[in-house]
């Protein structure tokens, strides 16, 4: 991977630029929660409380929060499914799909950085 180098290789709009699509990511992406919540939802459609229960340590509050957040950004898609009872379903969309190139790129730099810590 490239360092960026703004004296060398960029002017410093493109730097500035750079770094505000860094900063707008993270601003999406932020938080200790979504990332998992993101990744949860890669494998299939999921309930909240299959959500709670897999997302280790997140209360329902933060679960509900957090989902508004993901879904107000048109990361994931809430479907609500009528009858008795009702049944609200959790899904990602096309547009979060995007993401899976970043998140495939977390986990293997996850696991790289765990083996050089850790040597496991």
């Amino acid at each position: 991977m490239d360092d960026v180098n703004c004296s060398e290789r960029h002017t410093l709009s493109q730097c500035t630029r750079e770094l505000k699509a860094i900063q707008d990511t993270m601003d999406v992406l932020n938080g200790k929660w979504k990332i998992s919540i993101i990744s949860d939802l890669r494998f299939g459609k999921k309930r909240f409380s299959d959500l709670k229960r897999e997302v280790v340590g997140i209360g329902s509050k933060m679960l509900s929060k957090e989902l508004q957040e993901l879904e107000i950004n048109g990361l994931i898609r809430r479907n609500v499914i009528s009858g008795r009872p009702v049944i609200i379903e959790y899904e990602i969309t096309d547009y979060g799909e995007t993401l899976n190139p970043i998140i495939d790129e977390l986990s293997k730099w996850g696991k790289l950085h765990r083996h050089k810590i850790l040597g496991t």
